[in-house]
């Protein structure tokens, strides 16, 4: 398991856990971070990370994706 930044761009993804606070935890599965889903890392821009999941595309600090492990 490794964290989702640590993923090939352009490569889907399964995430095996979700980790952080269970604030974080929970805002992340609002967003449709949820365990046994899939996500794609799609690029990353400075500090910024954009991830494709349920067929949107989501913008989050790198500190939040590498909490996503895949």
């Amino acid at each position: 398991m490794v964290p989702l930044t640590y993923a090939d761009v352009g490569s889907e993804q399964i995430i095996r856990k979700v980790g952080g606070s269970p604030e974080v935890k929970k805002h992340l599965e609002d967003l449709g971070f949820v365990v046994g889903g899939s996500a794609t890392l799609i690029s990353m821009i400075g500090g910024n990370v954009i991830i494709k999941v349920k067929e949107s595309r989501i913008a989050l600090s790198r500190e939040m994706a590498q909490r996503i492990m895949v």
